[in-house]
């Protein structure tokens, strides 16, 4: 029998801690996850953190999460990321990944 493909969706949630506001950390995590097939959603806090969901292929999702630790956009400093509410979705409630405001 075939291997099928599972329309699963993995959904993570995000915080991103460190110098990351004001570097256009927003607008490289956006090109980021499009350039992977994520759809979700990135923002700035009050308390200077970035936080976002993302959701899609489990590969995707696991290398979007080493690029929010490790990468991020080139004037960034990235103390640390969390990752909660991790699961998988049935279908993927976004459309596009957006820069929430």
């Amino acid at each position: 029998m075939a291997n099928l493909i599972r329309p699963d969706c993995k959904t993570t949630d995000f915080e991103v801690y460190g110098k990351v506001q004001g570097v256009y950390f927003r607008k490289h995590t956006q090109k980021k996850a499009s350039e992977l097939g994520l759809k979700g959603w990135v923002m700035n806090t009050p308390q200077g953190t970035v936080v976002g969901q993302m959701q899609g292929p489990q590969r995707a999702v696991d290398d979007m999460k080493i690029w929010l630790q490790k990468v991020g956009s080139p004037k960034s400093k990235i103390a640390r990321a969390t990752f909660r509410n991790e699961g998988t979705v049935n279908s993927c409630a976004f459309r596009t990944f957006e820069i929430r405001r």
